[in-house]
């Protein structure tokens, strides 16, 4: 046994789980820097054109910090504040769904408190949620750190991009057809998730919001932003917020509204998912939702708010993996 290489191989792998362990308080902000480099790649081979890799580095981190995080943190910041506005609302007696309750009383024969219901929910929810100032405090200053540092990354991976694919190259244990191989079907697959599910899902969320709006829904905009990470789930998405919102204005005595809206989500939302999101992603990759399903949802779990984009990709990169692996090897197996 060669224990040099032995020794090496160890020290590689006591240092790689370190270095995951230094990753990992930071992981969403590093998986966004990267996520971020492969989307604004062809704008930077662009720059270079007409100047250097530096500068072109620096000048698309400064407008994707102006056009993309900063407009991101004022959507976030929008609805954590009608979000709040509204558990305050139940908490407080104030949202009037008094119309709902009789509904439900003639429907199931039965007095219906849902107004106590809720408040009694909220109740339960409040101290947990807003309780400690120096958590907020904390997470405000970790957030802060997190997309600095996820702006630093971004500058570097597309500056050295070029560098970083070449030596990665060199040192996998691959021929270069097998590694050409599998960055083209890993391009592929970012791509369809980013435009297929990503892309998809805010247009979707997006027109569901207006029909919300155009309906008289309270708290619309809160709702249109709970739809467009809905939809990222094919199949029922957007559905559960305007669904139980058609219902809600039945219960409410606005038929009218109601089967407008149900109309609305049925037909014209329905037609950018079962159109567009089938358009885009066979354009890239055949990706099964059953994918898109079970990577969405456990990548939430496990890594947070990027297992969003993530957890889709990690799956759907497992099956291009394994057709790579079949043409290379399975007639040999």
């Amino acid at each position: 046994m060669n224990w040099t290489r032995a020794f090496l191989l160890s020290v590689v792998l006591v240092l790689l789980a370190l270095s995951v362990f230094l990753v990992l308080p930071f992981l969403n902000y590093f998986l966004l820097s990267v996520f971020l480099g492969f989307v604004l790649m062809p704008a930077q081979k662009r720059l270079e054109t007409v100047m250097k890799p530096g500068f072109a580095a620096a000048t698309i981190v400064l407008l994707a910090s102006v056009t993309i995080i900063l407009p991101l943190l004022y959507v976030l910041r929008v609805v954590l504040v009608e979000g709040t506005t509204l558990l305050e609302r139940i908490q407080a007696g104030e949202l009037d769904i008094a119309g709902v309750e009789q509904s439900l009383a003639r429907l199931t024969g039965e007095p219906v408190d849902l107004a106590g219901t809720l408040r009694a929910a909220a109740s339960d929810i409040g101290p947990s949620a807003f309780d400690s100032i120096l958590g907020l405090v904390g997470t405000v200053t970790h957030t802060v750190i997190g997309i600095g540092l996820a702006l630093f990354l971004l500058f570097y991976f597309l500056r050295d991009a070029d560098t970083f694919q070449q030596w990665l190259r060199d040192r996998l244990p691959l021929p270069d057809h097998v590694q050409d191989e599998l960055h083209g079907e890993f391009r592929n697959i970012l791509w369809a998730v980013l435009l297929g599910h990503v892309l998809v899902a805010a247009i979707q969320g997006g027109i569901a919001g207006i029909g919300l709006v155009l309906t008289g829904i309270p708290n619309a905009f809160f709702w249109t932003a709970v739809m467009v990470v809905l939809s990222l789930l094919p199949i029922v998405g957007s559905f559960l917020v305007w669904g139980p919102a058609s219902a809600y204005l039945f219960l409410v005595n606005e038929p009218v509204a109601a089967l407008a809206l149900f109309v609305y989500g049925t037909i014209v939302v329905g037609i950018s998912d079962d159109y567009l999101r089938p358009i885009v992603v066979d354009h890239y990759a055949q990706l099964n939702p059953s994918i898109i399903i079970i990577g969405v949802l456990g990548g939430i779990y496990v890594i947070g708010f990027m297992g969003i984009f993530f957890g889709p990709i990690v799956i759907g990169s497992l099956k291009a993996a394994l057709d790579v692996f079949h043409q290379e090897h399975g007639a040999s197996l």
